[in-house]
């Protein structure tokens, strides 16, 4: 409906002109957030002009601030701002005459009001931490409310029901102003509390003080809050005060500094920004001399803008701690380095579905095992939570000591199944166990329901291997099938979860079938002649994934097969008789005359002898003696007894156990394995001279 024309008759020509140039210059003011033309605001003017510049205000555009929806219009997304009237000021004209519908437009005033407030808090609702609420904070109130704004918050902020145990510190967490001078071009800077008057277009800044030389908002960094003191009072009464009352008087210069003036006036608001529990910090709401000052409405306006940003800020606090403990969860799940276990290389890479969901169930692992060999795992459990992550590390902890037991791929998978099913029935989780044997050049792979490894071979060519894919475990009752394929020196292999190669934009097979192509295209750009470097492959794989294809968590791991050539290995049987160290330490002594290694023959015979020893004592079949030539000289005794052998300091009056002293001390590195048939306990001697193989 169309506003009222003022009494008084018609207008004349020259008076109607007068008011449409005074609504334009309303219009641009409430636009640019700065007050209307000299000589008083908008509410100060004829009714019907203050109509006009109301009218304007409300249709121009606010920074980010989203639009309630009207009683006679469906909701849009146009930003909201206060009109000029709404914003401050009184509704009485120059003379303080009340003008010709004074209710309808007071009552346009707090309409506008309660749009503000509305959309200033879905505004502020709008963040999900802490930077972006009380950003939603400053952009919503700056220039629709105030004219700056500062907003202390605790430091540290409490979480949940933690109690303070040192004395409250309040920091200067954000500021935000109007930048009139610069936006008006005039070349004039505010200096203090010195006035920037003069000309028309200038602006008073003398007494908003908390504008410095610089543009910046010269308050107090720190405010330690002191007990029983001003600001301890307001801050306990929780309702937003003037600044002009004697409360705010007494707390102002202490949170913003002793020396710092103080605006004159109602131009300044204190509010207290309190929590569920407790009050987290404050903010200061200042207007400057040429808008009207803060009325008793805007306390409440205040009040609800404190209340909403302090609650916000407590579910932002809360949601980043438990996204912390999510995330140092999942970290200490995944091993912060692979090993280099002998004739393999490896490579990793983790990422997550997205910075809100930064806590998933996938995870990847390369453990050693006893024959130089090395078990490769990757898993997916279902979901996207802390209890995702914890059913993560409880079934990576129990791959790693089935492995640790050497049990056949097909085997650990069937006892991962049966750790799921005692885990909750609702447990599901994708597994892919690989083991890797360097010196047979042979790879033996069980499935779970995972997506197939992809072998990418010497020459360029990128294969998907065919591997039964099995039930995921958690489902019980199923077996897991296991295949043994060639690993060929230079190929690598490619585990991955299904993040990888799914997502909303592509099936899981499509995108199989691109990142076979991926590895194929990126070997010729290699050459053909050598395989890509390792780390540079797994970043070109993940180059891979589009803007959309971000759903979910992805783990990486590669495998580059170096193998053991078969003249850098010996092996040997024998039986456990009492002649068994004598023919371990000439076997040896051979094996390191054939590789020019006689530096180490006197060491090497004294451990094998040691070791070969213990192994016949408890032994009932033939023990097995091995030595591998790579970067280190390391020797593999194994017998059937399960029983590990353990360092003892031997008394001077006994006659053994000091065969694992002499080890300890001799030896590089040692080690004991469990194997299902039996155990292996090896040794690695350093080759002379940084010698290697070659």
């Amino acid at each position: 409906m169309p506003p009222a024309r003022p009494s008084g008759g018609h207008r004349s020509r020259a008076e109607a002109a007068r008011q449409a140039r005074d609504a334009a210059a309303a219009r641009k003011a409430a636009g640019a957030g700065l007050p209307g033309p000299r000589g008083g605001t908008a509410a100060s003017r004829t009714p019907a002009t203050a109509r006009a510049a109301g009218s304007a205000a409300g249709s121009a555009t606010g920074p980010e601030l989203p639009v309630g929806p009207s009683p006679a219009a469906p909701e849009t997304t146009e930003p909201a701002t206060l009109t000029a009237a709404a914003a401050g000021g009184t509704g009485s004209g120059a003379g303080g005459a009340v003008p010709a519908g004074a209710d309808a437009t007071a009552a346009r005033r707090e309409g506008d009001r309660l749009r503000f407030v509305g959309a200033a808090t879905r505004r502020i609702a709008r963040g999900i931490d802490l930077d972006e609420i009380v950003l939603g904070l400053c952009r919503a109130t700056v220039p629709t409310f105030s004219d700056a704004i500062l907003v202390y918050l605790r430091d540290p902020l409490p979480v949940g029901d933690e109690r303070p145990v040192g004395p409250v510190v309040l920091r200067l967490r954000r500021t935000d102003r109007l930048r009139p001078i610069d936006e008006l071009g005039t070349g004039l800077e505010p200096t203090g509390s010195a006035a920037a008057t003069g000309a028309a277009g200038e602006l008073d800044f003398s007494q908003l003080p908390l504008l410095g030389p610089q543009g910046d908002l010269p308050a107090a960094e720190l405010c330690e809050i002191r007990p029983g003191g001003a600001l301890a009072e307001v801050l306990r009464g929780v309702r937003p005060v003037f600044g002009s009352s004697a409360a705010a008087r007494a707390a102002l210069p202490e949170l913003l500094g002793a020396d710092h003036p103080l605006p004159r006036g109602q131009r300044a608001v204190l509010a207290p920004l309190r929590g569920r529990r407790r009050v987290i910090g404050a903010a200061v709401f200042l207007r400057s001399p040429e808008r009207p000052a803060f009325e008793p409405n805007d306390l409440l306006v205040a009040a609800q803008l404190a209340t909403h940003t302090a609650l916000g800020i407590d579910k932002a606090v809360l949601y980043g701690r438990e996204a912390y403990i999510a995330d140092e969860l999942q970290r200490t799940m995944l091993p912060d380095s692979l090993p280099q276990p002998t004739g393999v290389r490896l490579a990793s890479r983790y990422l997550p579905a997205a910075e809100t969901a930064r806590v998933g169930g996938d995870w990847y692992d390369a453990i050693p095992l006893p024959g130089s060999r090395v078990a490769l795992v990757v898993g997916d459990v279902m979901g996207h939570s802390m209890t995702s992550a914890a059913i993560m590390g409880q079934l990576r902890t129990t791959a790693q000591t089935l492995a640790q037991l050497d049990l056949p791929p097909g085997e650990v998978l069937h006892h991962l199944d049966e750790q799921a099913q005692r885990l909750g029935s609702d447990r599901m989780a994708t597994c892919l166990y690989a083991v890797y044997d360097p010196v047979a050049h042979r790879i033996t792979i069980a499935n779970a329901g995972h997506p197939p490894p992809v072998l990418l071979h010497l020459g360029g060519r990128a294969e998907v291997l065919r591997v039964p894919p099995g039930a995921p475990i958690g489902v019980g009752g199923v077996d897991f099938e296991a295949v043994e394929l060639d690993a060929p020196a230079g190929a690598t292999l490619l585990l991955y979860t299904d993040g990888l190669v799914e997502s909303r934009l592509r099936d899981v097979w499509t995108g199989i079938e691109q990142l076979r192509e991926r590895l194929a295209a990126t070997a010729q750009l290699t050459g053909l002649d050598h395989p890509p470097p390792l780390e540079a492959l797994c970043d070109d794989v993940l180059d891979m994934l589009g803007p959309g294809d971000r759903d979910d968590d992805i783990a990486l791991l590669a495998a580059r097969f170096d193998g053991i050539a078969p003249s850098d290995v010996a092996y040997w049987f024998l039986d456990p008789e009492e002649t068994a160290p004598g023919r371990a330490r000439r076997f040896a002594r051979r094996a390191l005359s054939r590789w020019g290694l006689e530096e180490l023959t006197d060491s090497l015979e004294l451990l094998v002898s040691e070791v070969v020893t213990n192994a016949v004592r408890y032994a009932e079949r033939p023990v097995t003696l091995r030595l591998l030539r790579t970067d280190v000289l390391r020797c593999e005794v194994g017998d059937d007894s399960p029983q590990l052998p353990r360092q003892r300091r031997a008394r001077d009056t006994d006659e053994g156990g000091r065969g694992l002293f002499l080890v300890n001390r001799v030896a590089r590195r040692w080690g004991a394995t469990r194997l299902s048939s039996g155990k292996v306990v090896w040794f690695e001697l350093a080759l002379p001279g940084g010698r290697d193989r070659h």
